[in-house]
């Protein structure tokens, strides 16, 4: 039986708005990159789960902070400031170009000026956001659908979280990959090559096991959990993890469950703790990780 709290989400139906939705995340999240202080492993650029969708918190500017969120119930997208002024657009179907336009004469209309690299990250059409005008779907079934999985998402890798007391990253949503993350690190640095580009080389500055959830994209075209550490040990591929539809993906380089193949299960929520203690236990295992210093006793 199909567990009615996870909602479906083929991609093949909801690609064009999953397409924009991206876009517009990216625009507001390199509102975040532009003005924030980096923090390790550009945790200051993420957008947080909210009840309602997401959030970027607070965000300096000048002496005063803004804040902007995505509501995906009222289909609103407000930007609001410490001084106690707001100012809203509407979400609906619209270009990415349209949207960028109205969102950055929103933030001038408070006194806000930032300037942000204009062409789209981790994403197969480089097209510049101010002239994109073919990305414009905005299908509200679909974003409801999103909306409730993030939430569900975020609940259980918060649970997941919780067991381990070594470094980790919040429960965050990168809108370069279009995922919700959360990352727990082994404390050693990690070995990288010499001419391995500035992003990289921040994010994975130090040993990780990271588990998400991502929609799908054209390469992998189902929504699905994913579980990978870095730097790989030897024999992680050949893991035995839970549940049992969980499997390494040679393609992906990453152990994958599938959206669907969780949402199958007797309880998704324990598919999914499953799916990543068992794939972290293989990672930190195999990478000789000083569990009994990072982790949780029951």
């Amino acid at each position: 039986m199909i567990s009615p709290d996870w909602p479906a989400l083929p991609f093949a139906e909801w690609e064009s708005t999953c397409d924009t939705l991206h876009m517009w995340t990216q625009i507001v999240g390199k509102t975040r990159l532009a003005l924030t202080p980096l923090e390790n492993h550009w945790w200051n650029v993420v957008l947080y789960v909210t009840p309602r969708g997401l959030n970027t918190s607070p965000i300096p500017f000048r002496r005063e902070t803004f804040e902007v969120d995505f509501d995906f119930v009222a289909h609103k997208l407000s930007i609001r400031t410490s001084e106690g002024n707001e100012h809203g657009m509407g979400l609906f179907p619209r270009s990415v170009a349209d949207f960028y336009s109205e969102y950055v004469a929103c933030l001038r209309s408070l006194g806000i000026e930032v300037s942000i690299n204009p062409n789209p990250v981790e994403f197969d059409d480089d097209t510049p956001f101010d002239e994109d005008w073919h990305h414009e779907s905005y299908d509200v079934k679909y974003v409801e659908r999103f909306r409730r999985i993030l939430i569900d998402c975020d609940r259980v890798f918060k649970e997941f979280r919780s067991r381990f007391i070594g470094k980790s990253s919040p429960v965050h949503f990168f809108w370069g990959s279009f995922d919700l993350a959360v990352t727990r690190f082994s404390g050693r640095r990690a070995e990288l090559p010499a001419n391995v580009d500035p992003l990289t080389r921040e994010a994975y500055s130090h040993e990780v096991i990271s588990c998400g959830f991502w929609p799908g994209d054209r390469k992998f075209k189902q929504a699905a959990f994913y579980s990978y550490t870095k730097p790989a040990p030897a024999g992680l591929e050949e893991a035995i993890v839970r549940p049992g539809a969980a499997h390494w993906d040679t393609q992906m380089g990453e152990f994958i469950m599938t959206y669907d193949d969780v949402r199958a299960t007797k309880s998704p929520d324990q598919g999914i703790l499953d799916f990543c203690q068992s794939t972290y236990e293989a990672g930190a295992h195999l990478g000789q990780w000083d569990r009994a210093a990072l982790e949780r006793k029951p």
